[in-house]
């Protein structure tokens, strides 16, 4: 699959903290939510392209003692967009958990 976010696989994401890795994954979170009700072809790019940021973030070097937290998260994220449900997650729950990294970056800046 061509990537989505060309400009940041370069290695400008790894200049962003983790804390801005995770607000700017939210907002794609943010967007599939909004889109899953109205065109789920959007939603669903949407998805992808949080999915690639995720890869990303697991793809960056200071992150390497969080690998398993990252992980977790987008298993968590894969369920819940699939509908398997085995975390029990909702749209609301991720809003409110993208929300802590959004209010943080915003914070920092």
């Amino acid at each position: 699959m061509k990537s989505m976010h060309q400009n940041l696989k370069e290695g400008n994401w790894n200049k962003l903290s983790l804390i801005e890795q995770m607000a700017n994954i939210g907002s794609e979170i943010s967007r599939t939510i909004n889109w899953k009700a109205k065109n789920k072809k959007d939603a669903q790019l949407s998805f992808y392209r949080a999915l690639e940021l995720f890869e990303l973030t697991l793809d960056d070097p200071k992150h390497i003692n969080r690998l398993k937290e990252i992980s977790r998260t987008k298993e968590m994220l894969i369920d819940w967009y699939l509908g398997n449900q085995l975390y029990q997650s909702t749209d609301e729950s991720w809003q409110k958990y993208f929300l802590q990294f959004n209010l943080a970056a915003r914070i920092n800046l």
